[in-house]
């Protein structure tokens, strides 16, 4: 069994676009992710971040639309909560990805794998992880649930999904990162 470095030098391998792009790994730390997050808007300042995450009972990709600010009630592997339970005191209850999840479901295809679209990330690390990017970001970011690695969905076939999920996303924006032009959002 591969390690989870070495699934992700596979997934970047995988990687044929030409962008930047960096694979970071947030751990599942209400408190840290928050900091993490937070940091990588202030100090990367990146156009785009897409979050992908595990969603452990599924069998098909996600394209999340919202976060949610509010209702999280399951602690984190730490044991803890954010505080009140909500992502950001002064936060809206939610917000939506600048990215029309619908039409990227829409105008993908992805062999073997089913791609669907929620308005729901659950009230966990990675919904919370999202609302936080959606609000750094101004809404620049998108979040994609992804079922466990296993013998039917190998980290190539992920990859190539990923990459073509990814690649609508960013023709939303009219613009590519090859270029190296900024995105306004």
């Amino acid at each position: 069994m591969r390690s989870p470095r070495e699934k992700r030098q596979e997934l970047r391998t995988n990687w044929k676009m030409n962008s930047s792009i960096r694979i970071l790994q947030l751990p599942v730390i209400y408190k840290k992710t928050k900091e993490q997050v937070s940091k990588i808007w202030e100090t990367l300042q990146p156009q785009f971040i897409v979050h992908v995450g595990v969603a452990s009972s599924s069998k098909v990709i996600i394209l999340e639309q919202c976060g949610r600010n509010r209702g999280y009630r399951d602690a984190d592997i730490c044991g803890f909560l954010p505080e009140g339970g909500v992502c950001l005191s002064d936060g809206p209850d939610m917000i939506e990805s600048t990215i029309n999840m619908k039409t990227v479901c829409k105008n993908i295809s992805v062999n073997e794998i089913q791609v669907l679209v929620s308005r729901d990330a659950g009230r966990y690390v990675c919904d919370y992880t999202y609302y936080l990017s959606l609000h750094y970001g101004n809404g620049c970011a998108a979040f994609i649930h992804v079922p466990p690695l296993s013998n039917l969905l190998t980290a190539d076939l992920l990859g190539r999904a990923l990459q073509i999920i990814i690649q609508e996303m960013l023709k939303q924006f009219g613009k590519k990162f090859s270029r190296k032009k900024k995105i306004e959002c």
